[in-house]
């Protein structure tokens, strides 16, 4: 039964709280697109992505009119494009790409994620002509997002792989060096990737997902950080309680606008991902969470423990309110898509050694951090490695975008826009890991991979 107080809360903390869906994303199967013909299996893909998502926009739309909730994002995506260009091996990928831009152009989409490999365990047919193929690929379309999982719990982590990327991420900065280096803010590298995460720029259709399905990302940081504002003495243990209650609110909003999705276009319910995801709007931030448990500024110390609270008591709460929980879930920690973020940044209090140690407990990773424009490669591999050690040792998903400022330095800034923010160019250890990039081959899963 609706309680009055239940429902002017929810419209407060849409008003005034900056709660939203984040993304409705629509994942499609493009297994039955493959074909020898790289112009035959383009076509095919067109065909498929506009016919499946024809109506995804729209009944986003409709939904909001008519609950009044925002949707911020409808969003698509695909299978790992790496195993459709593997049926034909002597043709340039990209031309997927440029089919997936039209289609997502076609029906409205804001991004389409997928043009991704799955290397953690070494590359396969398909897969080495798309990861070269990717700086191209995203300097020369809009919405097409990428992805590479280089690493795994149960699989270790593909060092060759994690040498490639390293020199990837800098030529995604370069080709788009006129555009703010945006290339390289629509790659994300992985380890332990889900299959059905809704958020790009990581988001593909796992291979064991069905032909079409419906996934729904919400946020609500300025939600928690009120709810936490309104008990100013309350010891550690109510802070989590207050987290969890607060996070339920937000997923059984998510778990509406997700059912709803789901039979307005007919097409199965998959997951709600309970993620935190902050916006550079003020009130929308992860950062000033933290700073609301106690601290003076995100990065202090106590800045780990604090964000291990917030993602355990989201997780507890978000999966009692909904039937299906996936993706990421918990709280995101991108530098410059966070207010709070931006500003620690800035004054000095965060830095990328205070970011690593916190991804350890956090539901992503090392996310939009712009670093010297003059990084080398080999430093770039390294800093996704250590990243890929943290989740594979942790048998949690860790994630890296790092957006190298061609020609710019420490001190300096980067603005993206929008939903991407802005972000000050953090410096990194110029100290070399060249030989050890350079030794390739993989690192061994670790001890706790064998669970069978």
């Amino acid at each position: 039964m609706l309680n009055t107080n239940d429902i002017l809360e929810t419209i407060q903390m849409i008003q005034d709280e900056n709660l939203d869906i984040r993304t409705i994303t629509m994942g499609i199967s493009l297994l039955d697109c493959a074909d020898s013909d790289i112009d035959k299996a383009c076509d095919k893909i067109y065909d498929k992505v506009c016919r499946y998502a024809q109506n995804l926009v729209k009944t986003g739309e409709d939904i909001e009119t008519e609950y009044g909730i925002p949707i911020i994002n409808k969003r698509i995506s695909v299978t790992p494009v790496a195993m459709i260009a593997a049926a034909c091996p002597d043709k340039n990928p990209v031309k997927f790409a440029h089919a997936l831009d039209r289609a997502a152009k076609q029906v409205g989409v804001n991004f389409l994620g997928g043009y991704s490999a799955l290397v953690h365990k070494g590359f396969g047919p398909g897969d080495y002509a798309l990861i070269q193929s990717i700086p191209q690929a995203l300097a020369e379309t809009d919405l097409v997002c990428s992805s590479v999982n280089i690493g795994s719990t149960k699989a270790g982590i593909n060092m060759d792989a994690v040498a490639k990327m390293g020199q990837i991420v800098r030529e995604c900065a370069e080709l788009t060096a006129d555009n703010n280096c945006f290339g390289a803010a629509k790659l994300v590298v992985f380890c332990n990737a889900p299959e059905d995460n809704p958020f790009m720029a990581g988001a593909f259709h796992g291979v064991g997902e069905p032909d079409c399905v419906i996934n729904v990302g919400v946020s609500g940081p300025g939600v928690v950080r009120a709810a936490l504002a309104k008990a100013p003495d309350a010891n550690i243990t109510e802070v989590a309680d207050i987290v969890k209650r607060t996070a339920f609110k937000i997923t059984r909003m998510g778990q509406l606008v997700a059912q709803e999705a789901s039979r307005r276009l007919c097409v199965p319910f998959g997951i709600v991902d309970l993620s935190l995801a902050p916006t550079p709007a003020v009130g929308d931030s992860v950062a000033h969470i933290l700073e609301e448990m106690g601290l003076e500024s995100c990065g202090a110390h106590g800045t780990t423990a604090c964000l291990a609270l917030l993602n355990d008591a989201v997780k507890k709460g978000g999966v009692m309110a909904s039937s299906h929980v996936g993706g990421l879930s918990g709280a995101f920690i991108p530098v410059s898509e966070d207010a709070g973020m931006i500003d620690a940044a800035r004054c000095g209090a965060l830095s990328i050694t205070k970011l690593e140690a916190m991804t350890a407990v956090c539901s992503v990773g090392l996310d939009m951090i712009a670093i010297p424009g003059d990084t080398p490669a080999e430093i770039i591999s390294a800093i996704l490695a250590d990243e890929a050690a943290i989740g594979m040792v942790n048998s949690k998903t860790t994630a890296i975008r790092l957006i190298p400022a061609i020609g710019k330095k420490p001190g300096e800034e980067m603005e993206f826009g929008g939903l991407f923010g802005s972000s000050p160019i953090m410096d990194v250890n110029r100290y070399s890991p060249a030989k050890f990039i350079s030794r390739g081959g993989r690192i061994p899963a670790p001890l706790q991979s064998l669970k069978n």
